[in-house]
């Protein structure tokens, strides 16, 4: 069953603003309250609005089980290999192996008050954005199964 055309417009609307909103949580969870669950929370969320927009059967055409499933195993894997290298770089497990590289997220921080510069978070940003990717594929998953026992579908 779709919604009207207020109600499908309105999400179209909104849903690029809730997930620009869920990156930024994802993105800035080092700096401010949020991170990776918080955000991923938020993206699912925009996916939570798709359905009531339009259908499941609508949103299962367009987004297949399989590609939130590989979402959420990205995010494992990006978790799991991050915390590999710190180990192939001789320092212990979830080790921050990019501080003060200069390299993306390694810029160090320096001495006194940090207004909060994106590129101080060593590892802790890549391990945010880990999370987010497993918590969106998670949740979305999670929602469409409630969804399919509710309509007698499983």
């Amino acid at each position: 069953m779709n919604m009207s055309n207020l109600v499908r417009t309105g999400a179209g609307l909104l849903m690029p603003f809730v997930l620009v909103f869920g990156f930024y949580i994802v993105i800035h969870g080092h700096l401010t309250p949020g991170g990776g669950f918080q955000g991923g929370a938020v993206i699912a969320t925009a996916f939570v609005l798709l359905i009531v927009a339009h259908s499941r059967e609508t949103i299962r055409e367009r987004i297949s089980l399989g590609f939130l499933k590989n979402t959420e195993t990205l995010g494992l894997m990006l978790f799991i290999v991050t915390a590999l290298i710190a180990l192939a770089a001789g320092i212990a497990f979830f080790g921050n192996w990019l501080v003060n590289t200069g390299s993306l997220f390694g810029t160090p921080v320096a001495f006194g008050i940090n207004p909060g510069d994106l590129n101080t978070g060593g590892v802790i940003p890549i391990m945010n954005i880990a999370v987010g990717l497993e918590v969106l594929g998670a949740m979305s998953v999670i929602i469409l199964a409630m969804l399919s026992v509710v309509r007698g579908d499983a």
